[in-house]
């Protein structure tokens, strides 16, 4: 029976060694993430105090938006093709539903560059937006910041259809829309001729730790609990057994009239 409680408890205390372990990884996973976080913190601050400049001098000949570029102010003139623009359908601003108004703007080297011309508050239950602001004609010159596309795994919400899209995916959308994209858009901040004023502004960055922190102090105390609750049990067993080893030795016997 003391080999059969052995064996339990040598499992046991396995498999809790083991919960702890898991704990601290995950803590320390928690910390990396941090640590990645507070990172691109860093470059968002330095992209958002950069001067303004041209597209192509800021993402290169390549045309990705990526990391390094994000939220970097950038400057485009070129001309809106109002025939290929995009309802970006289910988004939010401020927990408030609607949608966003994107607009290809052709450029004088024959690229084009999506341009998220703002956000429309959603109107009772409608599926689409009333009344969608024309865009100006002529030559525009658009101030924005730029931001990489816009991904969702394997669903293809970046890919519109009859006009309408969840996502904002430069190739997604070249490929539609017959364009030389720019993997990547941008949100206006400035506009000349002025942006229409029904649109409301995109919100910037959060430039925060998060909660990573908070998430691995609980993972190590998780693993401190687990770790604690094994010695603690460990004791009282010990307890037990040692009580149980004097009951049972023949002198506690002793006396005892048959």
């Amino acid at each position: 029976m003391g080999r059969l409680m052995n064996v339990r408890w040598l499992t046991a205390a396995l498999g809790v060694l083991v919960l702890a372990a898991v704990c601290v990884l995950l803590g320390r996973w928690q910390l990396h993430r941090l640590d990645e976080r507070k990172a691109r913190n860093e470059v968002t601050r330095s992209n958002l105090a950069a001067a303004p400049a041209p597209i192509d001098q800021i993402v290169g000949p390549q045309g990705l938006v990526g990391d390094q570029h994000a939220w970097r102010t950038a400057v485009v003139t070129g001309q809106y093709d109002a025939s290929k623009q995009v309802i970006l359908k289910y988004r939010n601003v401020d927990d408030r539903p609607g949608f966003e108004i994107v607009t290809p703007l052709l450029l004088p080297d024959g690229k084009a560059v999506l341009v998220d011309r703002g956000f429309l508050d959603r109107q009772g239950a409608e599926l689409m937006p009333g009344h969608v602001p024309p865009v100006p004609t002529g030559e525009v010159t658009v101030t924005g910041r730029l931001r990489r596309s816009e991904n969702g795994g394997h669903t293809n919400g970046g890919t519109p259809d009859d006009g309408t899209a969840r996502l904002i995916n430069g190739p997604d959308f070249a490929k539609v829309l017959g364009l030389n994209l720019y993997d990547g858009y941008l949100t206006v901040d400035k506009q000349q001729p002025a942006n229409d004023p029904a649109f409301d502004g995109l919100p910037g960055p959060e430039i925060d730790d998060g909660p990573h922190f908070f998430y691995a102090l609980q993972w190590f105390f998780f693993a401190l609990l687990a770790i604690g609750g094994l010695i603690y049990f460990t004791r009282q067993n010990n307890k037990t057994d040692g009580e149980q080893a004097v009951a049972d030795r023949p002198e506690a016997h002793a006396g005892t009239p048959d």
